[in-house]
């Protein structure tokens, strides 16, 4: 009974969507519309989507095959050698000095203009304001930025033709959950070309987990409510562990009789130890008193090519956010900056970029030599800079913990 109602609604929505787009078919399109019909609907149906929101979100889809990243049908092709996003480049590009002095004054104006909400949100979830607003200013510059696509278009085509297709296939499901709900109008659903949507930056299960209404209008609204956007990322990130009263980590001099092998939050010590090993703070300052007796690690975002860092369990909660080294330390050093005009003390030296590619090449080789540097994604986490580190004082190195 179940099959054969599956295949009826299977094949009305394979109709539905055939026909607007008959005469222009491109590429994929026929494949698009089995994947939807056979695949999307059935689970669709089975987490409580009814056939009305289906006939009218999926009706007309198309693949949007200009999103960065495809591999091909079902997964199926190469992975891109190429970084397309930001937080995986070389450091130093993306800790230009002229990106935070340009946040810096708007986040201040936000915090005066929210400041008696802002004061509630963090009484509420623990969540420091600076951090809220650092957060806001990366994933949107305040919810100035342009949200430039349709984010049901986007999710079916990473579900169909992307990476990580079961992932994207839960996260279509989700945003159809959403529109269901009548929480957004579909024009009003524009995500980027990973999914994230609203001022945020939420992928729609996010959205489902973590989104709040704290100015009591009854809606969830992370497109146009500042007030809803500031406390959604605050219960993100208290949900996802942040420690009340810890800091996000400190920018170091970290002396050379400490090797960068021993990087990563598997390293973990109390602070007070790197004290007594000569880790002091570049601000000449000592640390906290409540963070001495608290764990901490060694974070080099770039080996010894950039600043050194000693980071808290919070700076791994902003990770969840956004899985990016380099990611988190931008937002802890906006968040910083709001309360100071200082920037980083030691330089972000010059290097080559490199591909994703050529990453992974270097990680397989790596793994191959015993290494474990955390699967080969091509993208340069911690494990990969002290694998390369490793190998480099094996050969007799003074190690760098960076590629090339």
């Amino acid at each position: 009974m179940i099959k054969g109602l599956t295949s009826i609604i299977a094949g009305a929505l394979l109709a539905v969507v055939a026909q607007p787009i008959a005469s222009h078919a491109g590429k994929y399109d026929a494949q698009f519309r089995q994947f939807l019909a056979n695949d999307v609907v059935p689970a669709a149906k089975r987490a409580g989507i009814s056939q009305g929101t289906l006939d009218r979100e999926l009706a007309g889809l198309t693949p949007d095959t200009s999103l960065p990243g495809l591999v091909g049908p079902g997964g199926k092709g190469a992975p891109p050698k190429v970084n397309f996003q930001a937080e995986f480049r070389s450091p130093q590009r993306y800790f230009r000095d002229s990106q935070f002095n340009s946040l810096v004054p708007g986040g201040r104006r936000l915090m005066q203009k929210h400041a008696a909400t802002l004061q509630r949100i963090e009484a509420k979830y623990g969540v420091p304001k600076r951090i809220i607003l650092a957060i806001w200013a990366r994933e949107s510059g305040y919810g100035g930025a342009k949200i430039p696509h349709d984010a049901l278009r986007v999710l079916a085509t990473q579900a169909f033709m992307g990476q990580r297709a079961d992932f994207f296939k839960g996260e279509l499901i989700s945003a159809l959950k959403i529109l269901q709900n009548g929480d957004v109008s579909r024009r009003a659903m524009r995500s980027s070309w990973g999914g994230a949507m609203g001022q945020p930056q939420f992928l729609p299960s996010s959205y489902l987990k973590y989104a709040v209404d704290f100015d009591g209008d009854g809606k969830r609204n992370i497109w146009t409510s500042q007030v809803d956007t500031m406390a959604s990322i605050a219960n993100y990130l208290a949900a996802h562990g942040w420690k009340k009263g810890r800091d996000w980590g400190y920018e170091v001099f970290l002396p050379e009789n400490i090797s960068c092998t021993r990087e990563g939050p598997d390293n973990r010590q109390k602070i007070s130890k790197f004290v007594r090993e000569g880790v002091k703070r570049v601000s000449g300052k000592p640390f906290p008193g409540n963070e001495l007796n608290q764990p901490g690690n060694i974070l080099l975002p770039a080996g010894r090519y950039g600043p050194a860092f000693i980071a808290t369990n919070n700076f791994y909660v902003l990770k969840e956010y956004n899985e990016s080294d380099t990611y988190a330390l931008f937002v802890g050093h906006l968040a910083d900056r709001y309360g100071s005009n200082k920037a980083f003390v030691a330089d972000w030296k010059p290097m080559k970029d490199t591909t994703r590619g050529a990453v992974r090449n270097l990680q397989v080789r790596l793994e191959g030599l015993g290494h474990d540097v955390g699967g080969a994604d091509g993208l340069i986490g911690f494990k990969t800079r002290r694998s390369i580190g490793k190998d480099q004082e094996k050969n007799g190195f003074f190690a760098t913990c960076w590629v090339g």
